[in-house]
C-alpha cells in the first residue's frame, strides 16, 4: 500500500510539471491533413440568435453547423454548404453537396447538388433534389429554388441556352409549394411583396416577365413577347419599382438590340425608358446590362455596349455555299491563324486577347432621371469607367487609356474626372494617378493621393488643397521598397454631411474636416507611440455610407512589433482609444447581427484553431466561446509552440522572425531547420496555420515530426533583390545556430514563385543550406523580362522594372543588373542540393524558368531533381499532384536533412515509361 500512494504522488506531481499537451508525441500524417476540418462560410441571422458555419475537411465529405447563441441548440446538416439563414432565424437554408466518392467517378449521370431546409425550432430537415440556386424573401416567409435543367429539356432545347428551369416556390411557414416552369431570372422585392421572374420556354410562346404575388398567392404576366428575353430584373427598395430589359431573339437564338422598362407596383402601370433603337452613335442597347437604382430611386443606371461589339456578339453563321471553289484565296485564307503585333497597339495580343471578353461585353454607363424622364451617357471610348454613386449630382469617372502602351514597363495608371450627371459634362481631378479617388457621399468632396500626399477638392468651389502637406506624419507607405511611385495606406470613410474624410497613416487615424480647419488623429497618436496600427471595422456599414458625426467605432488593432491582436474602441468627433481586447493572440473580426448587438470573432493562435467566439455587446464584456473544434491539438499531435526572434541583417536593419518549436522541445538538442518565406512573415506568430494539401509546407506536420520551422522576414533593395533576400535571411539563420536551436548541418530552405526565386538565387550565394526546394521559380531575369504572364496575357517587363523583382530599370538600360540578380548564371557556385518544381501550364511564372535553372545545375553535375506537373497552373491544383508534391517535398526534407529514406526517385530518377 506505501508504494502505491508514492507511486500516485509521482504521478500527481508529473501532471502538474508537464502539462497534458507536453505528453503528446504524434506526427501530423498526410491523411490527418487531408481529414482536418476548417470552419467556413459564416451566417450570423439578423437577430443574433443563431449562427451557421461550414465544417469541411481537406479532403472528404462535411457538414454545415447550426447553432444559437445561447448555446442550448446545436443541429448539423450533412454534407452542407454556403449556409444561408432567414432574417428571423426560423430558417437556414445550406447546398447539399454531392459526396465525394459519387463526384470522383466518372458517370456522366452522377447526382447533382440538392438544397437542405433546417427548421430552427426542432431541427427537422425538408430536402429538395437538383439545385442550381435559392433565395429567401427578405422577411423569409418564402423560398425560391431554381432546379438544374431536367433531362428531357435537355434533350429538346437544340442549342438553346437561353431556356429557364423550374423553380419551387415555397412558403415556409403554410408549407404551400408552387412550381414555377422555364424560369430565366427571378428577384425578391425588399419588402416581400412579390416574386418577379421571367420565363424563357421552349415554344417562346410563354416568354414573358411574371410577378408571383407573396400576398395573394398568384401569379401573373406583366409584359408577354413571343421569343422575348427578359432580363436585368431590379428592385427600388423603397418605392416598390421593378426595372428590367426586354428584347427577342430569332430561331437562330441571336438577340435583338434590348428595351429598358418599369412596373410600378403602386398603380400598376408599366412605362417604357428606353426603346431598343436608344443610344448615342456607336453605342446600342443589349440585354448584357447592369441597372441600379440610386437610393433615393430618382435614378437608374444603366450600360450601352460598343455597337461593333455587340454585332460581332449576335453575329449569325454564315450559310454555307452549295459549291466550293477550292481556288478561291479569300476562301481559302478565311481559315488562317494569325495575330498581327503592331508597335502601336494599345495592348499587347495576348493582353487583348485574355481581355477581350471583358472589353466586347465592356458597359458604358448612362444615368437615367426618372423625375425628368431623361437621360444623359456618362462613360463613352475615352473614359470608359464610371463609379456609380447615390448624389444626385456628381459621378466619378477614370480612363487608362492614354496609357494603356505604356501599362507594358511601367505599370498601372488613371485619369480621373468628376462628371455632372444633369450634363455629362467631365471635369479633371488629375491625371496619370497611380492611387483611386473618393467621392464624398454628398458628391460635394473628393480626396487623392499624389505625390506622397493627400489632396482634397471643393467640387462646388473647385479648390483643392494638399491636406496633409503640414503634417509631420507621413501618410505614404512607410515599408515602401520598390522602384515605383509610393503608395498611401487608404481612406477610412467620410462623416455625415460631407463635414470630414477620415484617412490612415500607418499607424493611426486622422479626421480632416473639408473646411480645411485643423486635422485631428481621432486615436490621438496611439498608435504611432505603441507601434499599433488601427484600422476601423465597418460593423454596421457598407462601404460609401458615412459615420455619423458622434459614431462609436469598433477598431482593429495589430501590434508592429509584438504581432498581436485586439478590438479597440473610438468615437468619430473625440480624440483618444479604449481597449476592449487584447491578448497574445490573432483576432478577426466575423460579423456584426443586423438588429442587435451580437458580434462574431475568431480567436487563434499558432496552437489554437480559430474558432468562433461571440460577444453580446459592442464593449466585449461578455463573451463565449461558441465552437469548440480542434481542442484536442497537444494531445493528438506534438503541434509545438511559436516565438518571436530578431537580428540585425548584414546591412544592419533590424528584423524578424517566427519560430515553432516542437512541444517536445530539448534546450539541449540541436534540431533541423525547415525555412519558408517571402516578404513578411513575422504578421503570422499567431496565426494558426491550417493543414491543407498544397504547394506550401504544413508547418505542423514538420514541428510534429521534430523539425523546427522558421519564418523569417526579408528587407529588400531597390535593383539588388537577390542579395537582400540573402542578407536578411541568413544572419537569421546563424541566429537559430548561436541560441542553440539549428543544427548547422541539417537546414533546409523552401519558397514558392518569388521567394522560389529567392530560394533559387540564395544558394549562388551561400553554402549554409543543406537541402532547398524551389516552386515555379524565375532564374533568368534576361529571359523572363520580356516573357508574357500568360494568365493574364500581360508582358513581365514592368514587374521586373516597377514591381516585385525591384530592379528599376529596363534590362536595355541596367543588363548587369539582371544578369547579377538572375541565379542560372551562377549555377556553377551552387553546393546545396535543391528540389524544383513547376506546373507546365504555369501562367504567371514561365516553366521554361525551371527548365533554365535545372538545365545550368545539370551541365555543373550540381545535385538538381525537377518535378515538372502535366497542365498544372502556377499553384497545382489537381488533389493528387498536390499530394503527390507534399510527399516527396516532405522525402525531399528528410532524406537530406535528418538521411531517412532513401527514395529512389531522389537517388536515382524515374525513367519516362510511356503514357
Amino acid at each position: 500500500m506505501h508504494s502505491q500512494k508514492n507511486r500516485l504522488f509521482l504521478i500527481i506531481i508529473a501532471a502538474l510539471l508537464f502539462p497534458v499537451w507536453a505528453t503528446a508525441q504524434g506526427v501530423l500524417s498526410f491523411e490527418d491533413v487531408m481529414k482536418f476540418e476548417d470552419i467556413g462560410s459564416i451566417e450570423l441571422s439578423a437577430s443574433g440568435d443563431w449562427v451557421a458555419y461550414e465544417v469541411w475537411p481537406d479532403r472528404g465529405d462535411g457538414r454545415v453547423e447550426v447553432k444559437s447563441i445561447n448555446g442550448r441548440n446545436t443541429y448539423s446538416i450533412t454534407l452542407g454548404a454556403s449556409p444561408e439563414i432567414t432574417q428571423n432565424g426560423t430558417w437556414v437554408a445550406a447546398f447539399r453537396k454531392v459526396p465525394l466518392a459519387e463526384e470522383l467517378k466518372s458517370d456522366k449521370n452522377k447526382p447533382k447538388q440538392g438544397l437542405s431546409l433546417l427548421s430552427t425550432s426542432d431541427g427537422s430537415i425538408t430536402e429538395f433534389d437538383s439545385v442550381r440556386s435559392f433565395a429567401f424573401s427578405e422577411d423569409g416567409s418564402w423560398l425560391a429554388i431554381q432546379h438544374h435543367q431536367s433531362k428531357e429539356v435537355e434533350d429538346l432545347k437544340s442549342g438553346n441556352k437561353k431556356l429557364g428551369t423550374e423553380v419551387t416556390l415555397w412558403n415556409t411557414e403554410s408549407g404551400s409549394v408552387f412550381s414555377l416552369p422555364f424560369v430565366r431570372k427571378m428577384e425578391f422585392d425588399s419588402l416581400s411583396n412579390y416574386l418577379a421572374y421571367s420565363v424563357a420556354d421552349t415554344s417562346g410562346a410563354e416568354n414573358g416577365l411574371y410577378v408571383f404575388d407573396l400576398n395573394d398567392q398568384d401569379s401573373r404576366a406583366i409584359d408577354l413577347v413571343e421569343n422575348g428575353l427578359y432580363g436585368n430584373l431590379t428592385w427600388d427598395y423603397d418605392l416598390q419599382k421593378l426595372a428590367f430589359t426586354k428584347a427577342t431573339y430569332d430561331t437562330s437564338y441571336v438577340e435583338s438590340n434590348a428595351s429598358v422598362h418599369i412596373w410600378n407596383t403602386q398603380n400598376e402601370e408599366l412605362s417604357t425608358l428606353l426603346n431598343a433603337d436608344a443610344g448615342n452613335e456607336g453605342y446600342v442597347l443589349r440585354s448584357n446590362n447592369e441597372l441600379t437604382f440610386t437610393n433615393d430611386g430618382q435614378r437608374l443606371f444603366f450600360g450601352f455596349m460598343d455597337a461593333e461589339m455587340a454585332a460581332l456578339d449576335a453575329r449569325k453563321d454564315a450559310a454555307e455555299d452549295d459549291e466550293i471553289d477550292i481556288y478561291d484565296v479569300d476562301d481559302i485564307i478565311e481559315d488562317r491563324g494569325l495575330d498581327i503585333w503592331h508597335g502601336d497597339d494599345p495592348r499587347i495580343k495576348t493582353h487583348e486577347k485574355k481581355s477581350w471578353n471583358s472589353t466586347k461585353n465592356h458597359l458604358y454607363l448612362a444615368v437615367y432621371h426618372l423625375d425628368s424622364d431623361e437621360w444623359v451617357q456618362l462613360a463613352d471610348h475615352e473614359m470608359p469607367e464610371i463609379d456609380i454613386a447615390h448624389n444626385p449630382n456628381v459621378v466619378l469617372g477614370s480612363s487608362q487609356v492614354p496609357y494603356m502602351k505604356e501599362m507594358t514597363w511601367e505599370g498601372f495608371f488613371n485619369d480621373w474626372y468628376y462628371v455632372n450627371l444633369e450634363t455629362g459634362k467631365r471635369t479633371l481631378i488629375g491625371k496619370k494617378l497611380s492611387e483611386g479617388v473618393s467621392l464624398s457621399p454628398g458628391g460635394t468632396f473628393a480626396a487623392f493621393y499624389v505625390n506622397k500626399h493627400w489632396n482634397l477638392l471643393d467640387i462646388e468651389k473647385g479648390v483643392t488643397r494638399n491636406i496633409t502637406a503640414n503634417l509631420e506624419v507621413p501618410f505614404y507607405n512607410e515599408d515602401h521598397d520598390y522602384p515605383s511611385r509610393v503608395p498611401d495606406y487608404g481612406i477610412a470613410g467620410w462623416v455625415e454631411d460631407d463635414r470630414a474624410v477620415m484617412i490612415y497613416d500607418k499607424y493611426d487615424i486622422w479626421r480632416f474636416p473639408t473646411d480645411f480647419s485643423e486635422p485631428v488623429s481621432i486615436t490621438d497618436g496611439a498608435g504611432r507611440e505603441a507601434k499599433r496600427i488601427f484600422r476601423i471595422e465597418r460593423m454596421d456599414k457598407d462601404w460609401g455610407e458615412p459615420y455619423a458625426n458622434n459614431e462609436e467605432l469598433l477598431l482593429t488593432s495589430y501590434h508592429d512589433l509584438k504581432k498581436n491582436f485586439g478590438f479597440y474602441s473610438a468615437k468619430v468627433n473625440q480624440t483618444g482609444v479604449s481597449r476592449l481586447l487584447e491578448e497574445d493572440k490573432k483576432f478577426t473580426f466575423v460579423d456584426k447581427a443586423k438588429d442587435a448587438n451580437t458580434i462574431l470573432y475568431k480567436r487563434e493562435a499558432y496552437d489554437e484553431f480559430p474558432n468562433i467566439w461571440v460577444a453580446n455587446n459592442r464593449q466585449f464584456k461578455r463573451k463565449n466561446k461558441l465552437t469548440n473544434l480542434h481542442e484536442d491539438l497537444h494531445k493528438k499531435w506534438n503541434w509545438g509552440k511559436a516565438e518571436l526572434i530578431d537580428w540585425l541583417s548584414l546591412d544592419g536593419k533590424y528584423i524578424q522572425g517566427v519560430v515553432i518549436k516542437p512541444d517536445n522541445y530539448d534546450p539541449d538538442k540541436r534540431y533541423p531547420i525547415m525555412t519558408y518565406y517571402y516578404r513578411f512573415f513575422t504578421d503570422r506568430l499567431h496565426d494558426f496555420n491550417e493543414p491543407k494539401t498544397n504547394h506550401r509546407p504544413v508547418f505542423a506536420q514538420y514541428v510534429s515530426d521534430e523539425y523546427v520551422v522558421f519564418l523569417p522576414d526579408i528587407r529588400f533593395e531597390i535593383g539588388r533583390p537577390g542579395f537582400a533576400a540573402t542578407k536578411s535571411l541568413v544572419p537569421g539563420i546563424q541566429k537559430l545556430i548561436e541560441m542553440g536551436i539549428a543544427d548547422e548541418d541539417k537546414l533546409g530552405l523552401h519558397g514558392h514563385s518569388w521567394s522560389g526565386y529567392q530560394t533559387a538565387f540564395m544558394v549562388t550565394q551561400t553554402d549554409i543550406f543543406d537541402a532547398a526546394v524551389s516552386g515555379a521559380p524565375v532564374s533568368n531575369m534576361t529571359s523572363a523580362y520580356s516573357g508574357i504572364r500568360w494568365g493574364s496575357g500581360l508582358a513581365r517587363q514592368f514587374q521586373y522594372e516597377r514591381t516585385q523583382s525591384r530592379i528599376g530599370q529596363s534590362l536595355i538600360e541596367a543588363p548587369e543588373k539582371y544578369i547579377e540578380n538572375s541565379p542560372v548564371f551562377f549555377a556553377d557556385k551552387i553546393t546545396t542540393p535543391m528540389l524544383i518544381m513547376h506546373g507546365d501550364a504555369d501562367g504567371a511564372v514561365p516553366w521554361y524558368q525551371s527548365i533554365e535553372m535545372y538545365l545550368a545545375m545539370r551541365r555543373y553535375n550540381k545535385d538538381v531533381v525537377f518535378l515538372q506537373y502535366h497542365d498544372e497552373p502556377h499553384h497545382p491544383q489537381k488533389f493528387s499532384n498536390k499530394l503527390d508534391y507534399a510527399i516527396r517535398m516532405k522525402e525531399y526534407f528528410d532524406y537530406y536533412l535528418k538521411g531517412e529514406g532513401e527514395p529512389e526517385w531522389i537517388i536515382k530518377g524515374e525513367a519516362y515509361m510511356g503514357d
